[in-house]
């Protein structure tokens, strides 16, 4: 069952808060966030609420977030997966093993805003830092748990990672198109489509208590997001109950939906509306041909989506790309490159919104990093540092808990906190 606190709402003391917040570092500005996620999908998320102005506080183990070596290495426990997704963070190393380490998160947890973990719940729970105790610290905390599984089902245990949750969502099956066997995406899709629900979740929590003054319990299932996700096009005949045709979404499924080869090369086209069609087929000399193929109208469309897709990659076969560009430009269909990973940094609409940044990682040196592509007018999203090192902030957050230096010398020698942090 769902977890519920009902408490009544209670004062808490915060870091720094302030009835009058600047903004300038973005609209989260004040927000405190006690991270105890890692790998991708958690670590994404609050990198987003640290870009929007939230302090985001990292707990890692004594080793690090296994994606510190993951990825291009940069440096040691410093990879290019790691950079992309931990910046705007405080690191803490300490070992929640341990009962001095339980008691640092005990200090911290009264004196943040929320708390999100992507932990097996048992797993936190065996910890003591599942929700029932916390709450108990923190009456009011938004407590944001990612999970592989919603809890209230048989696989609520289960460990899960992107490619399982691809598998198991269908996605797997859907990129095989017609090809002998399922295949994944290839890009950490469920990580990072639930880390942005991930994300969304933690803001309506936050605006609700904020508007009642209480937090809650949030859970956000990997699996049950990614079948959301997947089922948006693809619910088709499922739609009816019992189902009356086979889910999916034929335009997407017919085998058509590829870059269409050109004289030098590919290029993305997509004709949609009845205009496009139409236009595109009399501009090539075959409206007869389109008029057979029923371009005028979707229904009839999409029943001849085969035939019309290939009928494209044949006409779309005698020209370049350059050549098909401007015709598309011309007749108002979207059409653009294929661009390599590698060509990104000069794609002439990134280089003009400056999407790509440089600047020196005082650990790794010269970096190129992607800047936040959300814009506010009034209080904008702001990359303030790059990723800090493990227990970069250690000895500050120690501090600022009450912690004497003989104090934390004590925790290092208790093996809570690394030695030379």
């Amino acid at each position: 069952m769902a977890r519920q606190h009902l408490g009544q709402p209670e004062t808490q003391e915060k870091f720094s808060m302030s009835t009058s917040v600047d903004l300038s570092n973005g609209p989260l500005t004040g927000l405190r966030i006690l991270d105890l996620t890692s790998v991708v999908l958690g670590p994404l998320a609050t990198q987003i609420l640290g870009d929007y102005g939230a302090e985001v506080i990292k707990v890692e183990s004594l080793e690090g977030d296994l994606m510190r070596s993951n990825g291009v290495n940069l440096s040691p426990s410093m990879s290019s997966i790691y950079l992309s997704i931990n910046r705007n963070k405080q690191s803490l190393a300490i070992d929640l093993k341990t009962p001095a380490g339980k008691e640092v998160l005990r200090q911290l947890i009264p004196r943040v805003d929320a708390l999100v973990h992507n932990m097996r719940v048992s797993a936190i729970d065996k910890l003591g830092f599942g929700y029932d105790e916390v709450v108990k610290l923190n009456p009011q905390i938004v407590y944001c748990a990612a999970t592989g599984f919603d809890q209230d089902g048989p696989d609520r245990d289960r460990p899960a990672f992107d490619d399982i949750i691809q598998a198991a969502c269908g996605l797997a099956s859907v990129n095989s198109l017609e090809r002998e066997r399922p295949d994944y995406i290839s890009t950490l899709v469920a990580d990072k489509t639930t880390g942005m629900a991930l994300v969304n979740a933690v803001l309506a929590a936050m605006l609700a208590k904020e508007r009642t003054g209480q937090g809650q319990y949030v859970e956000v299932p990997m699996l049950e997001t990614m079948v959301a996700f997947t089922l948006v096009e693809h619910m088709g005949g499922l739609t009816r109950n019992p189902a009356t045709e086979k889910a999916g979404y034929s335009r997407v499924l017919g085998g058509g939906r590829q870059p269409s080869p050109t004289r030098d090369g590919f290029i993305a086209m997509l004709p949609y509306t009845n205009h496009h069609w139409e236009s595109f087929f009399k501009d090539a000399g075959k409206e007869t041909l389109g008029q057979s193929l029923g371009v005028s109208n979707r229904v009839t469309r999409n029943a001849n989506i085969k035939g019309l897709y290939a009928a494209l990659h044949d006409i779309t076969a005698t020209k370049t790309t350059a050549e098909w560009l401007a015709i598309c430009d011309r007749l108002d269909i979207p059409a653009t490159p294929i661009y390599a990973m590698e060509e990104l940094p000069t794609h002439p609409q990134l280089q003009a919104v400056g999407l790509f940044e440089d600047t020196v990682h005082p650990d790794v040196g010269a970096i190129r990093y992607v800047r936040p592509p959300v814009k506010f007018s009034k209080t904008p999203a702001k990359v303030r540092h790059q990723a800090h090192r493990l227990g970069q902030d250690n000895m500050a957050i120690l501090t600022e808990l009450g912690y004497s230096p003989e104090h934390i010398d004590a925790l290092r020698q208790q093996g809570a906190i690394p030695q030379n942090d």
